[in-house]
């Protein structure tokens, strides 16, 4: 997933697809333990993923408290 598609994307939508990759990351582990995970890279690339869209998260919390600053 790409950086400008998770800025277009809501906080809501955003939240909801960090939950759906955290239980897809836990299902990709499981089946690397038990030998059935062909593509180990995806492991990887969830991972990154899921950071990618928390940091954007937190780029707009932080960009929220800076307007309300302002606004005081």
């Amino acid at each position: 997933m790409k950086i400008y598609e998770i800025k277009e994307m809501n906080t809501e939508e955003i939240l909801k697809r960090i939950k759906e990759e955290e239980s897809n990351l836990i299902d990709l582990r499981f089946q690397h333990e038990l030998k059935n995970l062909t593509n180990t890279a995806k492991l990887k690339l969830v991972r990154k993923d899921i950071a990618k869209m928390k940091t954007i998260l937190k780029e707009r919390e932080i960009a929220e408290k800076k307007t309300v600053n302002k606004e005081s």
